[in-house]
This record gives structure tokens, sequence and C-alpha cells, in this order.
């Protein structure tokens, strides 16, 4: 059973779930405090009163906003039976960001934090990074688990693949946003798609 949140966890818990599709979709610079007091119906005090300043709670927007992503994919990855359909997981996810209410409005918020903090922001560029290098390493254990069970070759490019599947997504998403077409992404996921299948040993 949940522990039941005290009063300043409460409001904590508020201020992230109401600002962090804010965040998500305009970005931390593009973020004004009035935006945050508009959407919370709180002072500037009881906001900061909760969080030290605007970039602590854009970073714990985007702790909330990966996180939600984050479930979906491991909640999925413990269902799935095979290793190649955990893999396929990924794909799954991420082919829905613009199709249901589960994935964070605004996008995928690793690729839009990586592109918002560049080098002017380094606690978001270093939580963006963070993010991508826990994918990796997600996806070179379910890759290192298949090659043991026997479902992937042995002379898998662990590594290689890990960061490709990663581009092939963000890339993705990036071009079916800026182009407002969710069929490029789908198109980029098949070949998502292929290179997971590519992992299973050659049939003689």
């Amino acid at each position: 059973m949940e522990k039941e949140l005290s009063k300043a966890e409460r409001t904590r818990r508020f201020i992230l779930e109401t600002t962090a599709p804010i965040f998500n979709k305009k970005g931390y610079a593009g973020t004004s405090l009035s935006d945050l007091t508009e959407a919370t119906g709180l002072t500037k005090g009881s906001i900061y009163g909760n969080f030290a300043n605007k970039e602590e709670v854009a970073a714990a927007a985007f702790d909330y906003n990966s996180g939600m992503i984050r479930k979906q994919i491991q909640d999925r990855v413990q269902k799935a039976i095979t290793y190649y359909d955990k893999l396929l997981v990924y794909a799954q996810v991420y082919h829905s960001f613009t199709r249901t209410a589960t994935f964070p409005a605004g996008g995928c918020p690793i690729l839009n934090t990586a592109v918002d903090a560049d080098d002017t922001n380094p606690l978001l560029k270093e939580k963006a990074a963070h993010a991508v290098l826990r994918w990796k390493k997600s996806i070179e254990n379910l890759i290192q688990s298949g090659i043991e069970a026997g479902e992937f070759r042995a002379d898998v490019d662990i590594n290689g693949t890990a960061l490709s599947m990663i581009a092939l997504i963000e890339g993705g998403i990036m071009i079916a946003k800026v182009t407002n077409t969710p069929a490029n992404l789908d198109a980029v996921l098949k070949t998502v798609d292929a290179l997971v299948t590519a992992l299973k040993p050659v049939q003689q």
C-alpha cells in the first residue's frame, strides 16, 4: 500500500504533474514563471517553496516525463516472453507517442530536452544524457540475455545495435514531429523491426 503523502509532497507532485507537459512542449527557455503559476493556480512563493528555482522544476519535470515512458516500457518488457519481443517493445511504445494520452504531451522528453538544453543548460543536458545511457544499457542487457538464451547470434555488435535502435527511434520521432507526418515514424520503426530481426541466427 502506498504511504499517505504529506501536504508538501502532494503539492510538489501536483506542481510536477501540472508543469511537466508545459516544459516538454515549450522547453526550459520557452517556459515562463507565469506559465507555471497560471497552470497550477499557485503563487511564485508556493512554487519556489517546493523547488529552489525554475531549473529545479524543469529537472524534476524531465524525470517525471521520462519516468512515464520508462514505466510503460518496463511493464511491457516484463510481460513479453521472448527477448525478441522484449526488444520490440521500445519501438511499440514510441510508436504511440502521437496516438495515446499515456505518452507525455509534447513528445519524447529525451529528444526535446537534448535539443532544448544543448550546451546552454548543463543540468538538463546531463539529465538527457543519463537517460540515453540508461536506455542504451537496458537494450544491451536484453541483447546479451538473448544471446545467452540462444535467441540471438553470438557475434552481434551489442553496442552498435543499441545505439542504432535509439538513433532510429529518436530520429524517426524528430522527422515525424517536424513534418507533422506520423507515417514517417512508422517507416523508420519498420527498420528497427528489421534490425532486431537480423539479430536472430540465420536459419540453415
